[in-house]
């Protein structure tokens, strides 16, 4: 199957999981900047959540660039992705509203490391698709980053049990290891852009 209306999808998806985010956000019915304080808890939970659905799509299309079809167990899988971070909107918001209280970070670590697991199987159904020698399988490779971020989502459940603000630390650690798109991929596009010659000669 193409992958273009699966692409189609998961953009109009993310979209709207930000748009809810951002509604989250009420306006005060005061009119002094003051006001706004009490939306600054809210506002932090909202921009780190908003970077983490901007890493997924990002590195989301960088993935699929480098993917030439998908099946229903890809369909499915990512299906399964979009589940999870549907629910960010949910936990992101309790989280903002009870000031970063213990139980709702943990709710949230938790949602993290469950859209972090979906993602995995979502690509582990590309490379099983497209072949343990195809470029997308040589670009994830023992895939050491993703790893590091489930293992750092499972320190950061830990750690609020602790202190929230030592999982709120270790969230925000795995953001910016993923700010810059995964440099991998790019690799998989030049590898599979040779091929494609090769393959019509």
């Amino acid at each position: 199957m193409h992958k273009t209306r699966l692409e189609a999808f998961t953009d109009g998806v993310l979209a709207i999981i930000i748009t809810i985010m951002v509604l989250e956000l009420k306006v005060p019915t005061a009119e002094h900047l003051a006001d706004l304080q009490a939306l600054v808890p809210k506002f932090i939970s909202y921009v780190l959540s908003f970077i983490y659905v901007g890493i997924y799509w990002n590195n989301h299309h960088h993935t699929l660039q480098a993917t030439r079809s998908v099946d229903g167990g890809i369909l499915w899988a990512n299906l399964h992705l979009l589940f999870w971070l549907s629910l960010l909107p949910f936990t992101s918001g309790w989280l903002g509203e009870n000031h970063f209280a213990q139980e709702p970070m943990l709710l949230y670590g938790i949602n993290l490391l469950l859209c972090g697991l979906a993602y995995t199987i979502f690509t582990r159904a590309l490379i099983a698709h497209h072949g343990k020698d195809s470029p997308l399988a040589h670009a994830f490779g023992k895939d050491l980053k993703g790893n590091s971020s489930l293992a750092l989502y499972i320190a950061g459940i830990a750690l609020t049990l602790i202190n929230p603000w030592l999982g709120f630390a270790a969230y925000s650690v795995v953001a910016l290891m993923w700010l810059v798109p995964d440099p991998r991929m790019h690799a998989a596009l030049q590898e599979l852009s040779q091929q494609e010659p090769a393959a019509h000669s």
